[in-house]
């Protein structure tokens, strides 16, 4: 099973458009954003695509959004969501709530998704891989992510 992983999309609707595509050509069966969404249209790149979905400080519309999504199919928990994919325990918030972030790490999760920080990240806490995507806006590069959840194999993708 390959999760494609994305972050900060900030609105960038054809930008996320290129990076979901590129995940999808590369083998992702499933998808999880890490928030700052900003726009509807952002939300349209995920239809018919199995799709996890939080919301970032850039989302002060969240609940708005939320029920846009959920009308797509899109799978929205927020502020932190709690999802399995390939056997394989995740949670996923957007970065920015310390408290989310601790109580991910405190259920001792396979990996605990995050953005925010618009850098990549790849990092053990215990036994829960931490990783970022990167973001899709306001980066030197913007850069998603492929997990292999079979095999543990990491990688990161430039959106050109």
């Amino acid at each position: 099973m390959k999760l494609g992983i994305l972050s900060d999309s900030h609105g960038r609707h054809e930008r996320t458009h290129k990076a979901v595509q590129l995940l999808l050509a590369n083998g992702a069966n499933e998808l999880a954003h890490c928030g700052d969404i900003e726009t509807e249209r952002v939300i349209d790149q995920f239809a018919g695509i199995q799709t996890h979905l939080v919301f970032g400080n850039c989302d002060p519309d969240w609940r708005a959004l939320s029920r846009y999504a959920l009308g797509l199919g899109v799978l929205v928990q927020h502020p932190l969501a709690r999802f399995v994919c390939g056997g394989r325990t995740f949670a996923m918030t957007h970065g920015h709530d310390s408290d989310c972030v601790a109580a991910a790490l405190h259920e001792g999760v396979n990996y605990l998704l995050h953005g925010h920080t618009h850098i990549c990240r790849d990092e053990h806490h215990g036994a829960t891989r931490i990783i970022n995507p990167g973001a899709l806006h306001r980066a030197s590069e913007f850069t998603v992510a492929l997990l292999d959840t079979d095999t543990d194999e990491l990688q990161f993708w430039v959106v050109a």
